[in-house]
């Protein structure tokens, strides 16, 4: 949440300038140059993408799901290509002390209907146990399927926060590609619609125009010019984005059930 809630958009500080139409398209169609070169820049990494070496890893690790151990094969659902977002967890916290942003890039993901179509399947992994991952993805509502990789070294279990790219041939099973922090952002499209606004994401790393300050109520301590990456993440039961004690990460509000609370609870182990 940028904005707080009833805030008229009259007071929003540092709008744009306005102009005449013909001005607008001038310097629209300047902005298009550098955009589409940027579009063929990244059609030429993602080729370079696709000419990476692969890596064989044992594909008859087993990992928990909701049928019970399963070997890692079997997340391919028979189909050739894999992606997996690797979820960061913490033992014992409640839903709302789960990781925001992880929650924030796997809610993106309600299904995977369109990868399915071109034979890539997906699933999270995460390193909490399965009694514990189960109650949160029913809470949550997730359809794609969730499995508990406790113990295990990367490429399957591993690090938080990845994505990983999986090629099977037969029963062989190869690594091709990971990324991780901003190179996730692919999977969350509000990003892309933010990157398209007139205030943009509203973090301090950002180049704004001079005045353009971030709109939404600042706390105490926070500095006057944006706020830390990501802190829209979380929101407190009023929509304001907040990482307070009485803050969930923002799809959570949208749960059953879902109330203020008074501890985030981060009293297990981080995995």
């Amino acid at each position: 949440m940028t904005t707080t809630p009833g805030k008229p958009s009259g007071s929003l500080p540092g709008k744009p300038p306005v102009t005449d139409l013909a001005t607008w398209q001038a310097a629209r169609e300047e902005l298009l140059v550098r955009e589409k070169a940027h579009t063929r820049e990244g059609d030429a990494i993602a080729a370079a993408r696709r000419r990476l070496p692969m890596v064989e890893i044992d594909g008859t690790v087993e990992i928990t799901g909701k049928d019970g151990p399963v070997p890692f094969l079997d997340l391919f659902e028979g189909r050739d290509e894999l992606v997996v977002y690797q979820h960061m967890w913490y033992d014992g916290a409640p839903h709302q002390g789960q990781c925001e942003g992880c929650t924030t890039t796997v809610w993106h993901m309600k299904d995977a209907v369109y990868l399915n179509a071109r034979g890539v399947s997906f699933a999270v992994l995460t390193a909490g146990p399965w009694e514990e991952v189960a109650r949160y993805t029913e809470f949550m509502g997730y359809t794609q399927p969730w499995y508990s990789a406790v113990g295990l070294e990367a490429p399957i279990g591993g690090e938080p926060g990845h994505i990983v790219c999986f090629l099977r041939d037969g029963d062989r099973v190869f690594l091709t590609y990971s990324t991780t922090a901003r190179g996730n952002e692919g999977i969350n499209g509000s990003l892309s619609l933010l990157d398209m606004t007139p205030y943009g994401r509203g973090e301090a790393w950002e180049d704004r125009p001079e005045g353009r300050t971030v709109p939404g109520e600042l706390h105490e301590g926070e500095p006057s010019e944006g706020h830390e990456s990501c802190w829209y993440w979380r929101s407190d039961a009023d929509g304001v984005a907040t990482w307070g004690p009485t803050s969930r990460p923002v799809p959570q509000w949208t749960r059953p059930g879902a109330t203020p609370v008074e501890t985030l609870g981060r009293h297990g182990t981080f995995h």
